[in-house]
């Protein structure tokens, strides 16, 4: 965090001379990236310090199912649909949206929930869905800097 700071402190001023228009066309650039990076690391299961999610839970199979094909964790979390993006001349938001937003949080955090109604709470395993990696904040000075070259 103290990388994002400092990256904030670097670029305000150079910033505030920026139209606000202009401002919100580079805000909505670096979020677009951001939010591509992000589902990229999401498909590849990584953590942004680029440790492994930790794996799923492995379930009794009771009825013995051949050939069934597992999904990876969080397919439909990734989607535009899901994770959003907004931005504005001072801010930038990338977001989970309704109750993808619980699901996200709690594996974010690794909090309990219950999977379903009736259910006993299950504590489900730290996977960090959202945060900057080094390239990721690589990549926003980057794109801070062409922009003001330009």
């Amino acid at each position: 965090m103290a990388d994002l700071n400092a990256l904030e402190d670097w670029a305000g001023a150079l910033l505030g001379k920026l139209a606000p228009t202009e401002r919100r066309q580079l805000n909505q650039g670096i979020a677009r990236n951001l939010r591509r990076s992000q589902q990229q690391r999401i498909a590849k299961q990584q953590n942004p310090d680029g440790t492994p999610f930790a794996p799923r839970k492995a379930r009794k199979d009771l009825r013995g199912k051949q050939g069934r094909v597992r999904r990876k964790m969080f397919t439909k979390l990734r989607t535009a649909k899901l994770l959003k993006m907004q931005s504005t001349a001072s801010s930038i938001g990338i977001a989970f949206l309704n109750r993808a937003a619980r699901i996200a949080r709690t594996h974010q955090y690794g909090l309990k929930d219950r999977p379903a109604r009736g259910q006993a709470d299950v504590r489900y395993d730290r996977r960090e869905l959202l945060g900057f990696s080094p390239a990721e904040l690589d990549s926003i000075r980057d794109q801070l800097l062409e922009h003001l070259t330009r």
